[in-house]
């Protein structure tokens, strides 16, 4: 399988002994299933890239009417979410050289074709792009982790301070970290290692904390820079004093 992402589900965290007996703080996703819905071409769309939905039941009544006819055109049914995932360079490049417009069927990339929890067998790290858990209206020392001032009696411990910039310019900096919206964006958490797939119920189990509160959707994609796993170095004797 080409494609190099799938479409998930934050289920929650839990933890797992290791080999030497160390606890691993884990989370746990469902990834997929999902299907192709449509397929991007470098001959048609000027680039190689899959359109996939999770499939999930959604009402038909909920879905708008370009909506309907977009999996009207593949006999497709309905989805409730749909992301866009590259398709690896080995199978692009193939295409180009081969001239062919619908590589898709060759790649075994079609529309209609599932896209499982198993293209990450051969994988040691992802990457999870998820909504970050929304905090409102947030002051400095929550959201940029600030000290704050003083926290005796009769000072403002959480108040961000006098930010003027005196008489040149005579105005506030540009970018100048403040008091706002904090939380409720996207966010990428890169390299995190597969330690275990269960393909029969779509499961994956990453190491560490990924963001976005339990039952959120996300993105899974294969890592694009992954860490290097460092070989344990044995230490040499030190040779006594003769």
């Amino acid at each position: 399988m080409a494609v190099n992402g799938i479409i998930g589900k934050k289920i929650g965290m839990t933890q797992l002994f290791d080999d030497k007996g160390d606890v691993r703080p884990v989370t746990v996703l469902q990834a997929g299933p999902c299907v192709i819905t449509q397929r991007k071409t470098a001959a048609k769309d000027g680039y190689e890239a899959a359109q996939i939905g999770l499939v999930e039941f959604v009402k038909q009544s909920r879905l708008t009417q370009p909506m309907k006819g977009h999996f009207g055109k593949h006999d497709l049914p309905p989805m409730r979410m749909l992301r866009e995932v590259a398709v690896e360079v080995a199978a692009a490049g193939a295409a180009k050289a081969e001239g062919q417009e619908a590589s898709a069927e060759k790649d075994g990339n079609k529309v209609g074709d599932k896209v499982l929890v198993d293209i990450f067998e051969d994988e040691k790290f992802v990457d999870v792009t998820g909504t970050s858990k929304g905090r409102g209206f947030a002051g400095v020392v929550k959201r940029h982790k600030f000290g704050g001032g003083p926290a005796a009696h009769g000072h403002m411990f959480q108040v961000q301070g006098s930010i003027g910039a005196s008489s040149f310019p005579s105005r506030v900096v540009k970018g100048m970290r403040a008091a706002g919206r904090m939380g409720g964006g996207r966010v990428t958490t890169r390299n995190l290692k597969v330690l275990r797939i269960d393909p029969d119920n779509h499961l994956l189990i990453v190491e560490g904390s990924i963001p976005g509160a339990p039952s959120s959707y996300l993105v899974v994609r294969k890592a694009v820079a992954a860490k290097r796993i460092k070989v344990a170095q044995v230490e040499k004797p030190k040779k006594g004093k003769k």
